[in-house]
This record gives structure tokens, sequence and C-alpha cells, in this order.
């Protein structure tokens, strides 16, 4: 069993494609591209969905989203992010939801939030903040690293992924402030 991170895949949401310039000419052909990429997940693995799944309220909308969410493999868990409306989460089988999580893979420790968080549990032990919710806008800083679709040519992350990019990124301003260094 492997695990795979993702976030802000807006399945069904064409105004997401459009405002961040997604390089697809329909938001059906992005979900395809969303669905062909995660090939790479395995029946029995764990796809983490770090928010906004699908913010789509219409029937079609709703429709699609369920189309997506059968079509995505492994076993799916959400990280609930501002665009997972109740009938998301009260509609589709996921094995399990939260609004933050640590997840442990092997010896390595993840804690899981839609948002950037400025701090977090064993953030000086080496555990990694996986975030989404800033599109195109901020990969992340030291420990936290952004695995929303926009970030990552729209494939989920696997754990190495993740934390290399989270070794290889510099500290942000706020981390600096809180240990006291100079920004």
């Amino acid at each position: 069993m492997a695990h795979f991170f993702t976030a802000d895949t807006h399945f069904a949401d064409d105004p997401v494609r459009r405002f961040f310039g997604r390089p697809f000419a329909s938001a059906a052909a992005m979900d395809a591209a969303m669905i062909a990429h995660a090939a790479v997940v395995g029946a029995d693995d764990d796809l983490w969905i770090i928010g906004d799944f699908a913010s789509c309220e219409t029937e079609a909308g709703r429709m699609a989203a369920q189309a997506a969410f059968a079509a995505l493999p492994g076993r799916k868990h959400l990280v609930r992010g501002n665009h997972d409306p109740d009938w998301l989460i009260e509609s589709l089988p996921w094995a399990s939801v939260h609004d933050l999580v640590e997840v442990a893979v092997g010896d390595r420790r993840f804690v899981l939030c839609h948002y950037p968080l400025v701090t977090w549990n064993g953030i000086r032990a080496g555990t990694v903040q996986l975030f989404g919710h800033v599109h195109t806008r901020w990969r992340g800083a030291e420990g936290q690293v952004n695995v929303g679709v926009d970030q990552w040519d729209f494939a989920p992350v696997t754990p190495d992924q993740a934390e290399l990019e989270a070794l290889m990124l510099p500290p942000s301003d706020l981390q600096r402030m809180a240990e006291g260094t100079q920004v």
C-alpha cells in the first residue's frame, strides 16, 4: 500500500480552469487529464485529496464530480477545503474525511491541511505539512509543500517527492520570525 497526495482538483469546475489558466480546452478535458495522471495510484493505495475536490452546485456538476470520484483509483480520503460542500461529503463514499490529519508513512510524518500553516505538530522533528488552497501562487517553504495540481502537472505527489521538495524550499519569512532570525 502506497500513499499519494493531491489538492485543488476542482473537478467539473470551469471557472477555476479559466481563472488559473489551466492548460485545458474545457473542464471535461481537465478532469480527464487529472484522472489519467492518477493512474499511478493502485487499487490498494491511499489517495489523499487535500481539499477542493469539486465545487460544482448544479446537477450536471454533481454528476461530473461523482463520475470523477468513481474513476479515480485507490481509497480516497478527503481533507476538507473551502470548496468542498456538504453534499460532496455526504454523497461520496470517502474512506475518511478530516479538517486536519496527521499521516505516518513508514517513519515519516505528514500533517495534511487544505491551508498552509504557520506551524504544526512535529515541525522541529521533520514532520512535513502538505497543503493546497493557493493554487499557482506559492510552492511552499521549508518543511511545507503545496501539493495542489497546479504545482505538480495535475498529478498526485508521492511522499518521497513531497519530502524532497520540503527539504529544497527556503524558509518562509514567518518561519524565520518564529525562530527569531532576521527577515
